[in-house]
């Protein structure tokens, strides 16, 4: 099979085309389905997450995100390589765009951060260590990245150095942190049902959702590179 075009060398007419293409092989089901959830995903709110390194933690929080609607998480893997179980994310990992950094991705925390300060988000800590920010007193009106380290470390010294706001969630236990995945649930939970009840524009753009559309239809169609391949041959 020869080299095929890449997705963000096509120009729209051709990604509609394609798009047309690819929608004859997914079920009505499916595709009406993919369609609904589009309407609720968000690139408001993204996570981050630093050196995981339990695969039941990060995959219950891949099955969160989804719930509460994210389209994308990034995971920093400086030490600990990111891995799932399958029976707690129920093919989660599917729907949410996990994007990969770290340096064995010749990346680093540094560099994932810039990243989404260019895409133009708020870098915000979790961590039980600073009372600046209450949960329920973060702002929500401006896009944010929520930075979440392991139980055992917390964030590194690097990350809270570039995190621009810092957010605790409140306790009163002698045990001073949620683990990672209820860190997350709870971050979630109270960020989005703001969201939702508020004026904020959350929702994704037309571009936005045509593009992650693509990402669940390469999900959807394990044959996708031969019926692309297919379709640049009748197209001559």
């Amino acid at each position: 099979m020869t080299d095929l075009p890449t997705w963000d060398r096509l120009d729209q007419p051709t990604k509609e085309a394609l798009t047309d293409y690819l929608r004859g092989f997914i079920t009505d089901h499916k595709w009406n389905l993919m369609d609904e959830k589009l309407e609720d995903r968000t690139r408001h709110v993204t996570l981050i997450l630093e050196d995981v390194y339990q695969p039941h933690n990060a995959s219950a929080v891949i099955r969160t995100s989804d719930c509460f609607g994210l389209s994308d998480i990034h995971i920093i893997e400086n030490s600990n390589k990111y891995t799932t179980s399958p029976g707690v994310s129920m093919g989660a990992n599917k729907w949410v765009r996990v994007n990969k950094w770290g340096k064995m991705h010749h990346f680093s925390t540094p560099d994932c951060i810039a990243h989404l300060k260019r895409e133009g988000y708020r870098i915000v800590a979790s961590t039980p260590h600073t009372d600046e920010i209450l949960l329920h007193d973060l702002p929500i009106d401006a896009p944010m990245a929520i930075m979440i380290g392991t139980e055992e470390e917390g964030l590194s010294d690097e990350a809270l150095e570039l995190a621009e706001e810092f957010v605790r969630i409140p306790m009163v236990g002698f045990t001073e942190s949620f683990n990672l995945s209820v860190t997350a649930g709870i971050v979630l939970y109270d960020i989005m049902t703001r969201l939702w009840a508020s004026g904020v524009s959350w929702k994704l753009t037309d571009e936005e959702r045509f593009e992650l559309r693509d990402h669940w239809i390469g999900k959807v169609l394990r044959r996708r590179k031969q019926l692309e391949s297919r379709f640049w041959d009748e197209r001559g």
